[in-house]
């Protein structure tokens, strides 16, 4: 009985010892757990302000980045634009501003003009082909298209007169003032050095049929041009109306097509333009 009581005690106080050692256990376990949480939460907070960190550097980076491409984009507008002015001084630069000159009783061309790259017509769009009419070579694409698109429209338009130089035209209003009288003629033909002609941009019509020149505006041929000329860069000099000479229903002009084409869409003629205004258009005088 002794014997089983003390083992019993005994048992017990094992117990008692296992379970003190569980309790250091659990106590030094949570300890270790409260410890490591601290650890996890200080660790987390460091990581979210590197995060934090990370963002703002990240948004600058990216502002500045944005910055950047703008900064970019806004030079190559600047180079675009600059190459865009560029060009068109080059334009400008290359083309003879005498070209949209208004000559008859205005400007003067002296005895030495002659336009840069004369080229002969093609015989099959002049009156006599015998003859040999010469254009600005600038202009000789813009005249072979007009004569082409008439003639699949039917209408049978011929050249009879193109560049005239200096001297030319002073023999041509010789004769008509020998002719007609000087008087008389001058309502009809210029001086030299006041002729369009001598610019190689401006041609005399005639049908195919050669109709003297006082009856063209009754022609088909005439009312052509007065409503498609324009599309290729051609322009009435000298309507009915104008301070300048007779109406020549036969005498157009080339200006460019951008020049014509606004002075067609708003009914005005090219003698009424102010000068400062014509000169604008010279970039534009031998476009497509």
């Amino acid at each position: 009985m002794i014997l089983a009581t003390a083992i019993l005690l005994s048992g017990i106080g094992y117990s008692a010892y296992q379970n003190s050692l569980l309790t250091d256990e659990i106590v030094s376990i949570k300890k270790e757990f409260a410890d490591k949480k601290i650890e996890l939460e200080s660790l987390i907070s460091d990581l979210q302000k590197d995060l934090e960190t990370t963002k703002i550097e990240r948004d600058g980076w990216e502002e500045r980045y944005n910055t950047e491409v703008s900064k970019i984009a806004f030079l190559a507008a600047q180079v675009e634009s600059i190459k865009g002015t560029v060009g068109i001084l080059e334009k400008i630069k290359q083309t003879d501003t005498e070209l949209l000159k208004k000559y008859s009783k205005v400007y003067f061309l002296n005895e030495n003009y002659v336009p840069s790259g004369l080229v002969a017509i093609d015989a099959q769009y002049i009156f006599n082909p015998k003859k040999k009419l010469q254009m600005h070579s600038g202009v000789s694409e813009h005249l072979k298209n007009l004569l082409d698109a008439s003639r699949t429209e039917g209408i049978n338009l011929s050249i009879i007169s193109a560049f005239r130089s200096f001297y030319e035209q002073a023999g041509v209003k010789s004769a008509y003032s020998v002719t007609y009288g000087a008087g008389s003629s001058n309502q009809f033909s210029a001086d030299q050095g006041y002729s369009e002609h001598q610019l190689g941009t401006t041609v005399d019509f005639t049908s195919i049929n050669g109709e003297q020149f006082a009856g063209f505006d009754k022609l088909p041929a005439y009312e052509w041009l007065k409503n498609n000329a324009y599309k290729y860069g051609f322009i009435l000099s000298y309507p009915k109306g104008n301070s300048y000479y007779i109406y020549e229903p036969w005498h157009w002009r080339f200006v460019g097509k951008q020049l014509a084409s606004d002075l067609y869409a708003q009914g005005k003629n090219f003698y009424d333009m102010d000068q400062r205004e014509i000169d604008t258009y010279i970039q534009y005088f031998f476009d497509k």
